[in-house]
């Protein structure tokens, strides 16, 4: 009898980047002219904010005229000048080290593939940064604001070596990157290939940024990829998790207000732990912005909680379309005034929620989620009946004793995605 050929380990599978051909060390010079922005961005924001402390304390002592300027948001005389030389200051040495770094960085970071020599802790930093700063990070032009790119065993697209037609896209949530799919050995994408017969597709991108503004690039670049494919494309599956699932429901909605084709070949979508109704975390950052906001000694502290990026804002409660924040103030208590969006038509939609709390455990346990998204939200339950998605019973997975991050690595997951994927047609 024939030896069983073993299939490749998934951590071997998945990831040509973490080879010989890194280079050493996981900062570059294009990072660390991008830290030198960051750092005079953030000093002359620490500034702003100790200046309108002060003027906060002058104008309860009655030493500021409110007839005359009633707003007044610089200081004068001395203070004024010393707070402007700082400003000042730090803007030049920013400048020049920037130029400086500018300069250098040809040779001491000659590589022009990003994805080829980056470490995993590299990219780890970088996507946490993304997630809490990144919309700041691509607006001001920061070298450390993540492109959007699609990938293929951890190199970028045109695939190197053979495809095929059956195409899994997966889609990360806030703070991560695509090589966090693998975790504890596990990657839905591998093992789903090797059951299922699909090329995994990863998607990395900047979960600092409105989750709509990513779902219309992801939009485009699937359009693209369509065109690009080396072979005919059979069927693509999106596999997402956390707010990815947001990225995906706006991306598909996106592409069919555009007639784009890509989407027609859709056939599954699987969330696994969507706050697709919001998350708590983010209401409860809302409210620090109004406690702060409400005592005029603790108003200018209120910028520092709102340091968050528009991504995490959109978790609120789960925004995907540019109406759902165009033109509003995203730090703004509010009701939840979204425009209500079905699930993707003729698209076979599967839902998984988490929860920490085991099977047999009280209701109000059961409730609370994986830790992060409470159980109603992941399921698509609301209680406006626009808003609920409607998942089939037979669409809905609950995993019981498991966290918001176990739900990339739990073995119920994974066998369930290989019976909701295996079945034929939507």
């Amino acid at each position: 009898m024939a030896a069983r050929k073993m299939p490749p380990s998934p951590r071997a599978a998945i990831r040509p980047a973490a080879t010989a051909t890194r280079t050493p060390g996981h900062l570059r010079a294009t990072d660390a002219q991008g830290l030198v922005k960051l750092v005079t961005q953030a000093t002359v924001g620490v500034t702003d904010i100790a200046e309108n402390l002060h003027h906060s304390v002058l104008r309860s002592m009655g030493l500021v005229c409110q007839a005359t300027d009633p707003d007044a948001k610089r200081s004068g005389g001395i203070s004024g000048l010393v707070y402007g030389s700082v400003r000042g200051i730090t803007r030049l040495v920013g400048k020049g080290l920037d130029a400086a770094l500018t300069a250098l960085s040809p040779f001491v970071d000659p590589s022009s593939d990003d994805t080829a020599t980056s470490s995993p802790e590299r990219l780890a930093v970088l996507a946490a940064l993304n997630g809490v700063l990144g919309d700041q990070l691509a607006a001001s032009g920061n070298p450390l604001a993540t492109p959007m790119q699609l990938l293929h065993q951890g190199q970028l697209l045109p695939p190197q070596g053979p495809v095929g037609g059956k195409l899994l896209l997966l889609i990360h949530g806030l703070c991560m990157n695509d090589v966090q799919w693998l975790r504890e050995g596990h990657d839905h994408g591998t093992h789903l290939a090797g059951h299922l017969g699909y090329t995994p597709i990863y998607l990395r991108y900047n979960t600092g940024q409105h989750t709509s503004v990513n779902g219309l690039e992801l939009a485009l670049q699937l359009q693209q990829l369509q065109a690009q494919w080396p072979v005919p494309i059979t069927s693509i599956t999106l596999l997402v998790h956390s707010m990815g699932g947001l990225v995906a429901r706006s991306a598909c909605q996106q592409a069919a207000l555009a007639g784009h084709s890509w989407l027609q070949q859709v056939d599954k979508l699987v969330f696994l732990g969507t706050p697709h109704h919001g998350a708590p975390l983010e209401k409860a950052g809302n409210w620090v912005d109004v406690l702060l906001g409400s005592n005029r000694w603790s108003a200018p502290f209120a910028k520092l909680a709102q340091i968050r990026s528009s991504g995490i804002t959109d978790l609120r409660y789960g925004h995907v379309l540019d109406a759902h924040w165009h033109g509003k103030d995203r730090f703004r208590r509010s009701p939840d005034k979204r425009t209500p969006l079905p699930l993707p038509d003729g698209v076979a939609c599967y839902t998984v929620a988490a929860t920490i709390a085991a099977k047999r455990s009280p209701l109000q346990d059961r409730l609370m989620g994986d830790g992060l998204v409470p159980l109603p939200s992941a399921l698509g339950e609301h209680p406006d009946a626009a808003q609920c998605l409607q998942f089939h019973a037979d669409q809905q997975f609950v995993a019981y004793g498991c966290n918001h991050m176990q739900l990339l690595s739990q073995p119920q997951v994974a066998q369930q995605l290989v019976v909701w994927l295996g079945k034929s047609g939507t």
